[in-house]
């Protein structure tokens, strides 16, 4: 039964599996099993790709405020391109995952090529852009003459190069969809392990090897995800996953394109909203300078560690939601997104008292600078504050994803973000003078109003009925 008591060797027997990622049937059974399964490789995906962010802040702290802040801005504006390639992988994501649970490989196969193809032809796109104008960027940012001279480049590499991105999102949700978690899981701690070795050594040069400075931190980022990608190809076409692509199924189909594109702009919408929401916050936050916008850098990039996690569990969800409505079971779908969510609030609310006790220890790992410190607490302890609402409505959102209901989550985003968090920041930063505080309250607030409209629309369970 799914409420029996099972001993401690079970679990770690259960640990092995999931990280091994022996293939189940995640439309029948255990429904806490299952959570268990999918959410312990996908967290660790999700810690693998958070851990890009904080070991490339830890190098770079090192080089000064302002290549902190030309990596903070560059980010910033890196999200959008997150949002493109998280927006096609959770469509991606909800078809491959309801052409597994109503037992249709071919059609989930065909799934991945043509999201491989929409991916390369974006990003194409998007590089053109950040090879061309890499200063125009941070100086529309805010940033400052002396930052751009030293940072375009970063800029440069990391947009010339987000086709490593764009793929790694979309080949990692075929494996997700397919409920192959623990092979995305391996693929990003090969591209980690390559980054670590080749940050410290790009950037501050060892031997014959010379030091490039943030523009280092570009290169090592570039390549390890490049070569994830590569490994990615290598699982697909030798078939080590539970989908395997043949070069016979390299053609556009048209009407396959077109229905991951519409499932996928719901999700693209989503994001870009959200996204340039965070852009505009960091612009704001420039206004206060190197130091503030460097504590606040830094503290985003550690929660987003902690976020990943959550991130992971709430994949979970929507790969659960997927599976088991092809199978013709929305109600165990439905029991599934509720575990889940009170699975991640627990880890949320150790996580945000662990954040609101060691705030400044944590700050002092990636600054010396007084004023970087303070400011990145301050943001750390805001942030967290929230978390708890953060992990309900994570998993509810990503649920109406799995369901391949976009559209819904993108109107709470447009709603919470567009006509509340942006208003209210702008306001409380400049116009009553709060300053940081504005704009770090108006980040929890517009989070806890995204888990309450959430929750109340999910419970209305229109997303039972979509069809992808």
């Amino acid at each position: 039964m799914e409420t029996a008591k099972k001993g401690l060797g079970y679990y770690f027997k259960l640990l092995g599996e999931a990280v091994k990622g022996s293939q189940q049937d995640f439309t029948t059974g255990s429904i806490r099993k299952a959570i268990f399964m999918l959410s312990v490789p996908m967290v660790l995906e999700m810690m693998m790709e958070s851990i890009f962010f904080l070991v490339d802040a830890y190098f770079v702290s090192s080089l000064g405020a302002n290549a902190i802040a030309t990596v903070g801005l560059t980010e910033s504006v890196l999200t959008l391109v997150y949002a493109i390639a998280i927006g096609l992988s959770m469509g991606v994501t909800a078809i491959v995952a309801r052409r597994i649970g109503e037992k249709q490989v071919e059609g989930a196969r065909r799934t991945a090529v043509q999201a491989i193809m929409l991916g390369v032809l974006v990003a194409a796109l998007i590089s053109a852009i950040g090879i061309l104008f890499p200063k125009d960027i941070l100086r529309l940012m805010g940033g400052a003459p002396d930052l751009v001279e030293e940072g375009y480049r970063f800029t440069q590499i990391l947009l010339g190069g987000n086709v490593t991105i764009m793929l790694l999102f979309l080949i990692n949700a075929v494996f997700r969809g397919a409920g192959d978690a623990a092979v995305a899981m391996r693929v990003l701690i090969f591209s980690n392990v390559l980054n670590i070795i080749l940050d410290p050594l790009l950037i501050f040069g060892w031997g014959p090897v010379p030091g490039f400075g943030v523009q280092g931190a570009a290169i090592a980022t570039t390549i390890g995800r490049g070569s994830a990608v590569i490994f990615q190809l290598l699982i697909l076409f030798y078939g080590w996953s539970r989908i395997k692509v043949g070069f016979k199924d390299l053609m556009i189909r048209g009407s396959e394109m077109i229905n991951l594109v519409k499932v996928s702009l719901g999700g693209i919408g989503q994001f870009i909203i959200g996204t340039s929401s965070w852009v505009f916050l960091m612009r704001i936050m420039a206004e206060f300078g190197a130091e503030v916008l460097a504590g606040y850098t830094i503290a985003i990039r550690v929660l987003m560690f902690t976020l990943m996690p959550s991130w992971g569990m709430s994949n979970a969800a929507a790969t659960l939601v997927g599976q088991n409505l092809g199978a013709g079971n929305p109600e165990r779908a439905a029991k599934s997104v509720w575990k889940t969510g009170k699975y991640n609030a627990v880890f949320m609310v150790f996580v945000s008292i662990f954040y609101l006790i060691f705030a400044e220890w944590i700050l002092k790992i990636f600054s010396e600078d007084p004023e970087v410190i303070a400011n990145g607490a301050l943001s750390l302890r805001i942030i967290a504050a929230g978390y708890v609402c953060y992990a309900y409505g994570m998993v509810v959102i990503q649920a109406f994803n799995g369901a391949g209901d976009t559209q819904t989550p993108t109107v709470i985003n447009f709603f919470c973000f567009w006509l509340f968090q942006l208003p209210f920041a702008y306001a409380a930063a400049l116009y009553f003078e709060m300053g940081p505080l504005g704009v770090l309250l108006a980040i929890t607030l517009a989070e806890v109003l995204i888990a309450a409209v959430g929750v109340i629309w999910f419970r209305k369970g229109k997303w039972k009925q979509v069809k992808v």
